[in-house]
């Protein structure tokens, strides 16, 4: 049969459906400098969990589960039990037995593909003729345009193009000749002017060449971005950061056009019974789509049983706890939900009862984009999920003094900058060397070798370290409308619950991470505050809630803050468990004592804490144990310098009480709330449509990055290269970018560090409370009802579980 070469398409509105669609199964991926944690699948969550599996191993050969393996390890270790495997199948009203689940994991789990497109076919002929695979060279061709095209920073010299990708990829294939000098096909770049000139111009002309059916046009499209979905996850987050601030982005069909464009241009317009377009349309006539199945797949039930395993005695602990009886707090610290977190206030508790910690999201309520004194780089400081409102920047709190600052800070950094170019030339650094004596050579060493540096702010770059100690983050206000800030400090107060009686000081902790040599590092810094550290937040908070006019106006609002309260910053490294305090000097001579002894009890905490970590990183536990944490902190071979939030499991909100002093061994989201205290239910509505989803995003990429590490992880970082300056990473210097967490994050040469399971939500409120929250919120609903996470209440001795639109009993009562 033959097709026509340049048909009339009249269903538009059709087209841009799947186009959409096709787009919107794509989940954003941000930047190096910016890295958050996102699930892969957070636009698969109006199905359910496991028809999302089916259809994702269906298109692209893709999987939620682990092999049969693994799972036969976890029943040999006695991790999985009987009555877990039990309480899944009757949860799935599961038909089969025990053996019959036993029997599964003798089986090899099969090795998954995905549905094919015409260049898989023309492979097959590659094979015969010993070419490189089409398949790897599509990737790679597409993958290294990108990689120039949205490049801003990294090269010294950009190619020139229009802005839109696919007018300038097109350009860019009709007249290079590597291609198709490499494959031995000469028609490419005739077969390329003969291509329409805009995106869906191309994409309508392409589905008709090909004669893609109406009812597989938005899975063809689908599976197209996700044959080169590193830079269609990039593309998603031009778009996710557009539509933020109300407008929008089209580098994803752009993208979705190129992509298809290379299956036109090796289609050869054959349309008889041995062509490979026939061939072509025969597979994927013969994989037609599958209902849902009735009853979960074996390894499905599996998985469900160690989530069991791990939920059953969280209950049982969290139920049975026996409130502990504490002396009045000297220090109310603030520590943000993060799981690494757990350890240090626990350590911290125990250390001293009368310091009391407290879980808020580590961005501290401020919805701010800072902007470092002197510069133009702004970023964002809170959730990815939101737009930034507040500008933020930093002072002495002179203006004069602010002003001479910022313009020898930009004279710094202008020199610096000069010698950027020579420092990237071949043989830079020996000749820097020869140039600049044996004083660059040991600037080198010190680089390279393991140290005892302290984590390095970013915001001291150009500032000598006297200036540096004279600013401080600070909050931007109009000076002549005192409202905004008292409208923030009311709204943050009472997010966190402090409106009640304070003690002398309230410890505000961010936190951050400190590697060497890791362009993953944002990602082990704050989500909460889009892969940066808390430094910036804590601190501009803690100098907003000390203004004594502010506080004055907060009485009016029935919030009073003594005089004798002081609000303190401080930064947790996650690396090394050291905590930094800032702006000390500002508190008064009263607090001097105060100040002393929460000193001493970080520090004792800080010992516990590492020591409890040490055997999770291999380290012994030794009076040198600081130590070997810092040198591990600045160890530019060091693959491994944190576990970051792997094994991550469950979030609680309740009041500290629920959960004080309970091993919880890092895998907690601990969020404090007290449904007393939340009359109309807008806290617990925060928490569940905000830190909840954080949560979730960071319990899917790490979910992902471990089930399917050839999808959804970046691979080895040993062979990682930075692409753009801070797009993100390429394995080697070949195909697509890479998302996702490094294996060196989820494993650790020998075993999984990670256990893949969905995240445990405890809730400590009235039953009717959270109904008519997830009443008002469809995403929520599509979380809790397609079993993405799931939904557990606190209430007494009693835990309740969410189940087919109802609470369940589940424990105690």
């Amino acid at each position: 049969m033959t097709a026509p070469e340049h048909p009339d398409v009249t269903d538009q509105a059709k087209l841009l459906v799947a186009i959409d669609q096709a787009c919107a199964a794509i989940a954003p991926n941000w930047p190096l400098d910016r890295l958050i944690a996102v699930s892969p699948y957070w636009n698969w969550i109006d199905r359910p969990f496991h028809q999302a599996s089916q259809a994702l191993e269906r298109l692209n050969g893709s999987r939620l589960t682990m092999p049969a393996a693994y799972y036969r390890q976890a029943w040999q270790a006695g991790e999985i039990r009987a009555e877990h495997l039990q309480q899944a199948m009757d949860e799935a009203g599961h038909p089969h037995s025990l053996q019959s689940l036993l029997a599964a994991l003798d089986q090899d789990t099969p090795a998954l593909t995905s549905l094919p497109l015409l260049s898989d076919l023309v492979d097959f002929e590659c094979e015969v003729l010993h070419h490189p695979a089409w398949r790897d060279a599509i990737t790679q061709q597409l993958s290294q345009f990108c990689a120039a095209f949205f490049d801003q920073d990294q090269a010294d010299w950009h190619p020139a193009h229009t802005g839109q990708l696919y007018v300038s990829w097109r350009k860019s294939v009709q007249q290079d000749h590597s291609v198709s000098l490499l494959m031995h096909a000469h028609q490419l770049r005739q077969r390329a002017t003969a291509l329409p000139a805009d995106a869906v111009g191309l994409i309508r002309w392409a589905v008709q060449k090909l004669a893609i059916p109406a009812d597989s046009l938005r899975d063809y499209l689908t599976l197209l971005l996700l044959r080169i979905n590193g830079w269609a996850a990039w593309c998603a987050y031009l778009r996710w950061q557009a539509r933020l601030h109300a407008g929008d982005d089209q580098q994803i069909v752009e993208l979705l056009a190129c992509r298809l464009a290379w299956e036109c241009l090796l289609d050869d317009g054959e349309r008889g019974v041995d062509s490979v377009w026939h061939q072509w349309q025969q597979r994927w006539a013969a994989q037609p789509v599958v209902p849902p199945a009735p009853h979960l797949p074996p390894l499905a039930l599996w998985q469900r049983a160690q989530e069991v395993a791990y939920q059953q005695p969280l209950a049982r602990q969290l139920a049975e706890q026996t409130p502990t009886a504490l002396p009045e707090p000297s220090v109310q610290a603030v520590f943000c939900i993060d799981v690494r977190s757990e350890v240090f206030r626990r350590a911290l508790e125990q250390t001293d009862p009368a310091i009391h910690t407290h879980g808020y999201a580590g961005f501290f309520g401020l919805p701010i984009a800072y902007t470092p004194l002197g510069t133009t780089a702004s970023r964002p400081q809170l959730p990815g999920l939101l737009a930034p409102c507040l500008k933020a920047s930093d002072s002495t709190g002179d203006p004069l003094a602010d002003a001479a600052i910022s313009q020898r800070r930009q004279l710094r950094l202008r020199r610096r900058a000069s010698w950027n170019p020579f420092r990237r030339l071949p043989a830079a650094s020996f000749a820097l060397v020869e140039s600049l004596g044996l004083g660059y050579l040991r600037q080198l060493l010190q680089q390279s070798l393991p140290s005892q540096r302290a984590l390095q702010s970013g915001e001291d770059d150009g500032l000598s370290s006297a200036e540096s100690c004279q600013l401080r983050p600070t909050l931007q206000f109009a000076k002549d409308d005192p409202q905004p800030a008292l409208d923030l400090a009311e709204r943050v107060l009472r997010a966190m619950g402090m409106t009640g009686r304070l003690s002398r000081l309230v410890l505000l902790v961010g936190h951050g991470s400190q590697s060497a040599n890791n362009p993953h590092a944002a990602g082990l810094h704050c989500g909460a505050c889009c892969g940066q550290t808390g430094e910036v937040n804590a601190r501009a908070l803690a100098a907003l809630l000390n203004d004594a006019a502010l506080r004055q106006a907060l009485q009016r609002r029935a919030i009073d803050i003594p005089d004798s309260t002081c609000f303190l910053a401080g930064l947790h490294n996650t690396t090394t468990d050291d905590i930094t305090l800032f702006d000390t000097t500002a508190l008064p001579n009263s607090h001097a004592a105060d100040l002393q002894r929460l000193r001493q009890a970080l520090t004792t905490a800080a010992t516990r804490a590492r020591a409890e970590r040490a055997s999770q990183i291999g380290l012994a536990t030794t009076p040198e144990l600081d130590q070997a944490f810092r040198r591990r902190a600045n160890d530019w071979a060091q693959t491994r310098p944190e576990w970051g939030l792997v094994n991550n499991g469950c979030f609680i909100a309740a009041p500290r009480a629920r959960s004080y002093g309970l091993p919880l061994q890092a895998r907690a989201f601990l969020h404090d709330y007290d449904a007393s205290a939340d009359v109309n239910g807008l806290l617990l509505e925060q928490i569940l449509t905000a830190p909840v989803i954080v949560a979730h995003w960071i319990n899917m990429q790490y979910h992902a990055s471990t089930v399917d590490p050839l999808h959804y992880g970046s691979g080895n970082k040993l062979l990682h290269n930075v692409v753009g300056g801070h797009i993100g990473v390429f394995e080697g210097n070949a195909g697509d970018l890479r998302i996702g967490l490094p294996l060196q994050s989820v494993h650790d040469g020998g075993h999984w560090r990670h256990t893949p399971l969905r995240l445990s939500v405890f809730v400590e409120a009235p039953a009717a409370r959270i109904d008519a929250i997830l009443s008002r919120h469809p995403t929520l609903q599509q979380l809790v009802g397609n079993h993405w996470l799931h939904l557990f209440r606190l209430d007494g001795r009693m835990v309740e579980v969410y189940r087919t639109g109802g609470w369940q009993h589940w424990y105690g009562g």
